[in-house]
């Protein structure tokens, strides 16, 4: 019988909280692997240890290429992509998605594709919108999505999000989605909608293989904008909604991270000209005071004039900067 047996969980900020309430909710012989993906770059981590100590299921970081069996946790390790290759977990050190390695998007598209109905998808809180083109990857295929209820996550944008990505199955605080997980694993599930699939299949086979603009020709089109990561150009996916974005070395970006990555240019690169203006302001004293000494009265007056437009300007973009973090 074909049943529910794939569960996938995505974590951000205050995941940990949420990822035991999980773990402590299912129970032995649990029919059903959980795949776990919490944004933690990379840094060691112990959440295995946690999540096993917690609930009664064993945890452990996933190993590339173990087949998946039905009552485990396996967590993607630090600095590493998870994703599902039909019955086996594969860990990737690909390029970051949404600036997360691991990210949740590859876990829930790959299973998706793998696993089509017989995945249930949760996104948990987090900032901005990892999860949320996983999600509806999930929707598409056939699978049973959930998010976190946003007024019960420590941050709502990730689930919030995913709820503009799709209409999900079920909006529930923490200990209801848990139990609620727990009582559909193993349920019987129908068969795969393959309209749906291309497009995913597609995006999803760019995620396992050597990236290059002839292969994002195949998934989407050039945009003109360009990746926050590596300054390469971006293309919009033509895979099923949400819009999203990537580039030909494999970058990956929601709406919102994109969005987010911008304004961080931004900043940064108005805190760079800031930062210049200053080093022209001293160089052109410097340069002032040195003609002056020479009785090169014109060119001093040249040099303190270029000191005074510098000053001017520097005074002004810091007036722009600190409003800007008074508005944020």
């Amino acid at each position: 019988m074909n049943t529910r047996d794939t569960i996938v969980l995505g974590a951000s900020a205050g995941g940990v909280d949420a990822l035991t309430t999980i773990a402590t909710a299912l129970p032995e012989r649990f029919p059903a692997a959980v795949l776990v993906v919490l944004h933690i770059g990379p840094h060691p981590s112990i959440l295995p240890e946690m999540l096993q100590k917690a609930g009664r299921l064993p945890a452990h970081h996933a190993r590339d290429g173990e087949r998946i069996v039905k009552g485990n946790i396996y967590v993607a390790p630090p600095d590493l992509h998870m994703v599902v290759e039909g019955d086996i977990v594969r860990t990737i050190r690909g390029p970051k998605q949404n600036f997360a390695r691991p990210s949740i998007d590859p876990l829930f598209r790959s299973a998706a594709v793998a696993r089509g109905p017989h995945v249930i998808g949760a996104v948990l809180t987090g900032h901005l919108d990892d999860g949320t083109a996983g999600l509806a990857a999930v929707h598409a295929c056939g699978g049973i999505t959930m998010v976190q209820d946003p007024d019960d996550a420590q941050a709502p944008d990730m689930p919030r999000n995913a709820m503009l990505g799709t209409v999900p199955d079920y909006i529930l605080p923490i200990d209801k989605l848990a139990s609620t997980i727990a009582a559909l694993a193993g349920s019987a599930t129908t068969g795969m909608p393959a309209e749906s699939l291309r497009g995913l299949m597609t995006e999803n086979d760019v995620m396992l293989t050597p990236h290059s603009i002839e292969h994002m020709s195949k998934v989407g089109n050039p945009t003109g904008l360009s990746c926050p990561e590596c300054g390469g150009s971006l293309w919009r996916l033509d895979a099923p909604p949400p819009a999203r974005y990537r580039c030909h070395t494999g970058h990956a970006f929601g709406t919102e991270t994109l969005a987010a990555a911008g304004d961080h240019v931004i900043e940064r690169s108005l805190w760079q000209a800031m930062r210049a203006l200053h080093e022209k302001k001293a160089l052109s004293v410097e340069r002032a005071e040195y003609h002056m000494s020479l009785g090169e009265q014109k060119n001093a007056q040249r040099f303190a004039a270029q000191a005074r437009d510098a000053d001017e300007a520097a005074c002004a973009l810091e007036r722009l900067l600190y409003k800007q973090d008074q508005s944020s």
